[in-house]
Order: C-alpha cells, then structure tokens, then sequence
C-alpha cells in the first residue's frame, strides 16, 4: 500500500507502543481499531482517513485494521499483534495495492501480523488471558460525534462477550502521551508547516481585488497536493471583508472586494499531522490605517502570549493571564472603556465582545489535538497561538496564528516564524509580486 507522504521510520511507532505499554495495569490488554469508510449515499464513499490513535501506535494507515497490546502475554509473539484485511489479486485490481503481512511489519515494527479473518480466534485465547481490558473512546474536550464509529461497535461485542474482565480507558494515557510530540512528530508537524508556508507566499502573489473565496481555496489545495499532503488539515476559512467576523465561516463563496481584508485560516496536513496558520491580508495589497493599527494590536498580543506559552504554565492559567493583555489592548484602542471593565461579568469579561475564543489549542495527530488541560505545558508539546479581535460595525475583523513548540525554558519555537506577518512584510510580497 502506498500514501503519498514518505514512509515514516516504524522505529517512532515502536516507542510510542513502549511509552503506552508501560502506563497499564498488570495483565492488561488493549485494542486499537482503524476508522470507517463512511458512506455518502450510493455507492460512494468518504475519502478514507486514519483513526489518529491506532495510527500513533502503529504507523498502519489502512482501513479495517486492529492493533492488539497485551505486555504480559505469556508468549512473546502475542505482546503486539496487528490484523490486516486480507488482500488478493481481485482487490489489488478494483481497489489498489493493500497491506501485505510483511509491509504492516515494516510499517510498524509489529511482528505478529495475522489477517482480519482470524481476529475473534485469536483474540478469544488472549482473553481467557487477560484480566483487564483497555478501550478506547473519544473522550477530547471538544467531542461532539454522533455516529456510531467502528470503535463504538466493537466495544458493544467484546463487553458483551466477555461481561466478567475489568475494563479499562485507553483515552486518558493517550491524551499525555500524544500531547508531548517526539522529535519524529515535530519534524512531520514542521513539513506540514513547510507546506501551509509554500501556500501563503502563492496567496500573496495571486490575490487581488475581485478574486473569489473559491479561487484561493483552490490555489492552496493545488499547492498542498503538489508537495505531497492530502489536502487541507481541516475545512479551510477563507473569509473576506464581514466574513472575517464570522469565526467558522466556510462558505468559501464571496467576492473579494477592493479595500477590504481577507482572513485565511488554512493549514496543510501531513502524513496525518496536522498545521493551522492564520492571517489576515488586505486584498488590494495595502492596510488602511485602521486596518494597521487593529492588526498591530492583534500581533502585540500574539507576541506577548509567546511569553506565556512557556514550560510550567497550564491551559487555564494562560487564558486568564491572556484576558489581561486583550483588556489592555482594548482599552488603548477605545473599543472598550474602564466602565465596561468595571462592570464586567467575571465569566463572559467586557473583552470577550471582541475577542471570543480560545488563544491556544493542542495541535499535532489532530488539529485540535490531544492535551489534557489541567496539565503543566512541558517541552515538546505543540500549541496554536491565535489572537483575534473582530469589530462588526467596522466590516472587518483580524486573527493572526502561528504554531508552536514549548521548549525546557524560555519562550517557544515558532514552526511558522518564515511566513510573512508583519504588515510590512504582508505588504512587500504582495506589491512586490503584482
């Protein structure tokens, strides 16, 4: 089976199946299944994507695949176990090359590779063996899935078949691990960022008043693709004049007007791995001076959350401290007034009527990654940093993002520190390429 990303070194996966294995209890086993292909009606399908989890334990990116790790097993062969759809040559010809035995091994450094077909035989053995059981469930803070998920149905059978074992979570070890990104992840995470950059400078150099929303969607998947990503890490935002007041708008639909801003937050992924960029461009090449003066006011307060997306700090803490500099900025730029702070609701405060979400999330397997909340930031895990201010009333808002890695001490790394963002910069590659 080929993908069009280079092939990931299995020795990644290999450490990522150690680091899981040693959180279990004694005589635990657990079990990792890969995603559907969803129908859309017909017989047509939804482009096939890779369950995140089962993917960073095992590197398998194919459809009807189980990971099984069981550490205690009495035979060595049966400590990782990986199932593969059978393929043969009626398949290779409709469908195209699927998994041989041997390439899961080199894939994933697993190697007892049985067939999907023997699945409930082998596993029954490895049951009457096993005392716990670990399934996995999507338990991240921002889950709202209302299908049944392939995960969902196997969890029904086995608790059915098997009512006496002592069931376990696998979500909250994978939440601390995913979040802190080997030196492998990062370097995937920073080719995807590499991508999203290639993007950007082809934006600057083809936007220009009465472009459509559609027309750069369609510039940055040809760029995205052509450098080996699937495509976009998640449903792009492009969105022009008002509609950058819109925080998920998508429609994609409108025409870029002379004078306005057009606020794009795109992101090439990667071999799964995930970026997420945003800027905010004038379309005609040139800032107003209102215009600049809410986009420097944005950027200061990018810049001084690079301060406090730093070791030690946690997800709360550093949204709380955030709320002071909006106030602030807010304030200097009379969008709001002492009064408005004074009175204030403490749980919607008088900066949320211009800045209303989230500063920083985890980026990295997903866009909105994994990342218990309640953890300290320690070294390797890789936040978004996102200031926004949107103003209705004056047709237009900004966000600026960037994406980072927190480093032992000191301030973080930023993987898109080569894309233009100052207005100056902005201004340059536009003008300079027209």
């Amino acid at each position: 089976m080929t993908t069009k990303y280079e092939k990931i070194s299995s020795s990644l996966f290999v450490k990522n199946r150690k680091k899981f294995a040693e959180k279990l209890l004694p005589k635990s086993i657990a079990i990792f299944n890969s995603n559907d292909i969803y129908p859309i009606s017909a017989d047509s399908t939804m482009p096939f994507q890779q369950h995140r989890d089962i993917f960073y334990l095992s590197g398998v990116d194919q459809e009807e695949s189980i990971l099984v790790i069981f550490p205690d097993a009495y035979l060595e062969e049966n400590r990782e176990i990986l199932f593969v759809r059978e393929t043969n040559d009626h398949i290779a010809v409709w469908e195209g090359e699927k998994l041989s035995k041997e390439q899961a091994y080199e894939l994933s450094g697993i190697k007892t590779v049985y067939w999907l077909s023997d699945f409930d035989k082998v596993f029954k053995n490895l049951m009457y063996e096993a005392e716990n059981v670990y399934l996995n469930k999507n338990e991240h803070y921002r889950n709202s899935v209302e299908t049944e998920l392939r995960e969902d149905r196997f969890i029904k059978k086995v608790q059915a078949d098997y009512p006496m074992h002592n069931y376990k979570r696998s979500n909250p070890i994978l939440q601390r691990l995913r979040s802190i990104k080997e030196p492998e992840e990062l370097a995937l995470i920073q080719n995807a960022c590499n991508i999203t950059e290639k993007g950007i400078r082809r934006l600057l150099a083809f936007i220009k008043p009465g472009v459509w929303e559609y027309e750069i969607e369609a510039e940055l998947i040809h760029e995205f693709v052509k450098n080996r990503s699937r495509g976009f890490a998640y449903t792009p935002i492009i969105a022009s004049g008002n509609n950058s007041n819109v925080l998920h708008y998508i429609a994609n639909n409108q025409q870029s007007k002379d004078g306005d801003l057009i606020l794009l937050d795109v992101g090439a992924e990667y071999a799964n791995y995930a970026s997420d960029l945003t800027r905010t461009i004038p379309v005609n090449g040139k800032f107003t001076a209102r215009q600049r003066e809410i986009y420097n006011a944005v950027l200061k307060c990018k810049i001084e959350a690079e301060d406090r997306l730093v070791a030690g700090n946690n997800w709360y803490r550093f949204h709380k401290e955030m709320g002071e500099v909006y106030t602030s900025e807010l304030l200097q730029l009379g969008l709001i007034d002492k009064a408005d702070v004074q009175n204030e609701d403490p749980k919607w405060p008088a900066y949320k009527k211009y800045m209303m979400h989230g500063t920083s999330h985890h980026m990295g397997l997903d866009t909105h990654d994994y990342g218990l909340l309640t953890d300290d930031f320690v070294e390797n895990m890789v936040f978004t940093n996102e200031p926004g201010f949107y103003i209705p009333a004056e047709g237009f808002g900004v966000r600026i993002e960037d994406d980072y890695v927190i480093q032992s001490s000191g301030k973080p790394f930023n993987m898109m520190a080569n894309i233009p963002i100052t207005v100056e910069e902005i201004e340059d590659v536009m003008n300079s390429s027209k």
